[in-house]
């Protein structure tokens, strides 16, 4: 615990060593570590994000630089619990843009199924305040909402995928037989043709336990995914309700979009 009356900048610096060492942390316990209010962690981190250290989110923050110290490869690897935080930085404006018009689709009271990934997190964000029952298998998207009176927050065990932040394998997909949602928000690596694509088998399986447990189920996607294949097959076009994208995708894509009976929306046309 932080000793009471330390400087600001020994305090920060104090504020930084812990953000880096967990990846994503509450406001509540940094607080709690650091035995000051949470005003003054807010001002703190404030100074952090400001030189793109950290990024506040709702309830939270999540380590997302490096100030340039001396770290050993090693040192560094185990003060980074997923690369989630790194990935966020991709395709971020559109992914933005993605998860307002996403936001659109929601309304108070609904139960949502929000698989990990970092359009799904974005649209986390948005949907911060809201009162709403979260169903999720990510440590991210789990923060986001983790000190919000108005949801009702239920988070999927198994085993982490640090890649994604994410919780796979059969436990959650076990977990996933109890849960009985209105929508799934998801992601996937790629599109091409017909094919979704994903970065693994365990993901996939996991996408697609959470697809038969959804009614509907709105895929996120950035327009850097259209014509691109990953690892392992997740499912055809038809097996997907609604595509919210970022931009206007190939002529042939659109195609088969529309013959898959997909509700396409693109984000640039949401005022």
């Amino acid at each position: 615990m932080l000793q009471p009356n330390m400087l600001p900048p020994q305090r920060q610096d104090r504020t930084k060593q812990l953000v880096e060492a967990l990846g994503t942390v509450a406001l509540e316990r940094l607080a709690a570590e650091l035995n000051v209010s949470a005003s003054t962690v807010r001002r703190d981190l404030d100074a952090l994000e400001r030189i793109g250290l950290v990024k506040r989110v709702h309830g939270g923050v999540i380590w997302v630089g490096s100030d340039g110290r001396a770290l050993d490869t090693k040192t560094a690897e185990a003060n980074r619990p997923y690369a989630f935080t790194q990935r966020l930085g991709a395709q971020s404006a559109a992914k933005q843009r993605i998860a307002r018009a996403a936001s659109g689709l929601v309304s108070s009271g609904q139960t949502l199924l929000i698989d990990g990934g970092t359009t799904t997190f974005f649209l986390a964000e948005q949907l911060a305040g809201q009162s709403l029952q979260i169903v999720t298998n990510s440590l991210p998207i789990a923060e986001v909402f983790a000190s919000d009176d108005r949801v009702e927050l239920i988070v999927l065990g198994g085993l982490m995928y640090p890649r994604y932040g994410v919780l796979l394998g059969p436990m959650a997909e076990r977990a996933l037989d109890d849960v009985h949602a209105g929508t799934l928000f998801f992601s996937v690596a790629g599109i091409s043709g017909t094919t979704l694509y994903n970065q693994n088998q365990l993901l996939v399986q996991a996408e697609l336990k959470m697809m038969r447990q959804a009614q509907r189920r709105v895929l996120l996607v950035d327009s850097s995914k259209f014509g691109q294949q990953a690892l392992a097959k997740l499912c055809d076009l038809d097996r997907v309700s609604t595509i919210v994208t970022d931009a206007p995708p190939p002529v042939e894509l659109e195609r088969d979009i529309k013959q898959a009976g997909c509700e396409l929306i693109i984000a640039d046309d949401i005022s």
